[in-house]
């Protein structure tokens, strides 16, 4: 069985079509499948969205993306694991990639990832820099992770002292357990922090994860982007949620 994994807190806006992408995707496979959302401390719609599309929901109340992840894999019932974010659209040729990689052998990977959207000129030159910088280091971006649930077990999971950077750390250590896979296929994943912050701002923040390395990262001080009051989007306005 595949399992769908998706940590969500307070994502009542963009959580259905994620959900709605993935069981089209999962529709032509030929093994059975399933969605968890790890529903972390959502004061919204969230667990009910996710039910009434045929989820297995889990509450917890970590405030933290590598714990809530794992949270969902604890819940999870298949051999075969899929990281989805709340706010990305998975597509056929992805899921289907990473079932067939997985199952030829690999222990995980990740994909190509567009952001959504109108983006402001600094998050254009950012997507087109940066992504194709993480798919030549071999490693996943958080939105879209996959890998073997033995290859999970073997690693410990992510690592729960990260409050940021988790999937780099993770696609480091499966990598170690054997082939890692970076498909060329895509998702689209939100572009609503981008919009919703400034350029001075996302590039400050990554100017101090590059400079600090994963001390960084271990607290949730200066990680607002991710853990700070939420901001509108402003392609969608009053609603939107930013995480």
């Amino acid at each position: 069985m595949i399992s769908f994994i998706i940590p969500a807190y307070n994502e009542e806006r963009l959580l259905r079509r994620t959900l709605e992408s993935i069981k089209s995707a999962a529709a032509s496979l030929v093994e059975p499948f399933e969605i968890v959302v790890a529903n972390d401390a959502s004061t919204d719609r969230t667990a009910e969205i996710a039910a009434v599309h045929g989820a297995v929901v889990t509450t917890n109340h970590h405030r933290q993306i590598a714990a809530t992840r794992n949270a969902g894999a604890k819940a999870a019932r298949g051999d075969l694991f899929i990281f989805v974010d709340a706010d990305t659209v998975v597509s056929k040729a992805t899921v289907h990639g990473a079932v067939k990689a997985m199952r030829n052998g690999a222990v995980g990977g990740g994909c190509a990832v567009k952001f959504d959207g109108w983006l402001p000129l600094y998050a254009r030159v950012l997507e087109a820099v940066v992504m194709p910088l993480y798919r030549t280091a071999g490693l996943a971006a958080g939105c879209f992770l996959f890998c073997t649930r033995e290859a999970f077990d073997a690693v410990g999971g992510f690592d729960e002292s990260l409050f940021g950077g988790e999937e780099a750390m993770m696609s480091q250590s499966l990598k170690r357990r054997g082939r890692f896979v970076v498909l060329r296929a895509s998702v689209s994943t939100s572009g609503r922090k981008l919009r919703a912050y400034s350029a001075r701002e996302i590039l400050g923040l990554l100017a101090r994860l590059a400079l600090s390395g994963p001390k960084s990262v271990r607290r949730r001080e200066g990680l607002e982007v991710w853990y700070g009051e939420r901001r509108e989007d402003p392609e969608f306005g009053a609603g939107a949620s930013i995480r």
